[in-house]
């Protein structure tokens, strides 16, 4: 596993806050902590700069989604009895939505792999609900933020909180992609509300020619920000997507060289699987 180091710190990031972002990081922390909702244990400074940043340091529009965040993590329980939740029909889901970790960026990011033409939503929800699917979409995001995100700020000897995506259209139609519409807009919106400032980048590829409309349906859910992070490419994306991502880091299917036992979308591999950087339990 390779990675950079001497990555600049962007703005708006601890080590690299104006004296205004400073003072309106102390200034939000101390608003939260009069009002009792303040967690130690989660609300580190890169937390909650991330609400910050997605609010453009705006304290009022800032608090509105922090306190909104919290209330929907007391209403899906999100740190008590959801980690109880198990995904029995994982295997079976996987097989007819795959999406899976795998290894890391050039910026020592998570890199994050979904197959959207993949997808059989028949049969997808012949074997779980949209309910369960989203209790482990869920979960899958605090085991990024409590996991993987940690051991990609040890190897990278840097903090790391933001992840690079992979979606891949190959074989996708418009019939597939209206199935699966209302999902992939509940996610969204799970990302943009309650995990934001997250991705760092996303590859779309092997788009086919209709996906312009399809865009122009999605391009409205996701903020202006978010939108500049996208890059859409078609089947030759090869060689842009490589630009950011190691051969070695990439399944052999995608253009790289991975080829893991049994599969790159079982294996998951990354230094969240090794013990020199995985968080002690």
């Amino acid at each position: 596993m390779s990675t950079t180091t001497d990555i600049e710190i962007l703005p708006g990031r601890v080590g690299n806050l104006s004296p205004e972002q400073q003072h309106a990081l102390d200034e939000f922390k101390d608003l939260i902590k009069a009002e009792g909702i303040f967690v130690p244990e989660r609300h580190d400074d890169h937390y909650v700069l991330r609400f910050l940043r997605a609010r453009k340091f705006h304290i009022v529009n800032t608090h509105k989604m922090f306190v909104d965040c919290e209330n929907w993590r007391k209403e899906l329980q999100v740190d008590g009895a959801l980690h109880d939740f198990v995904f029995e029909e994982g295997d079976a889901v996987r097989k007819c939505y795959p999406r899976y970790y795998h290894n890391i960026d050039k910026a020592g990011r998570p890199i994050y792999i979904e197959h959207i033409g993949a997808i059989d939503i028949k049969t997808l929800f012949k074997s779980t609900t949209e309910d369960r699917m989203t209790k482990q979409h869920v979960l899958s995001y605090e085991k990024l933020i409590k996991d993987r995100m940690p051991a990609c700020s040890k190897l990278a000897g840097r903090h790391i909180e933001q992840g690079c995506t992979i979606l891949d259209l190959k074989g996708v139609s418009i019939r597939q992609f209206a199935n699966a519409f209302g999902f992939i807009k509940r996610t969204s919106a799970i990302a943009q509300n309650y995990y934001p400032e997250m991705m760092g980048k996303m590859y779309v590829i092997n788009a086919p020619m209709m996906f312009t409309s399809v865009w122009g349906m999605i391009k409205p859910l996701l903020d202006e920000v978010t939108v500049k992070k996208i890059v859409i490419l078609g089947s030759n994306y090869k060689d842009e997507m490589l630009k950011d991502i190691d051969p070695a880091n990439l399944p052999k299917t995608l253009g790289g060289t991975c080829e893991c036992p049994g599969g790159c979308e079982t294996g998951e591999p990354g230094p969240w699987k090794d013990p020199r950087y995985m968080n002690e339990k």
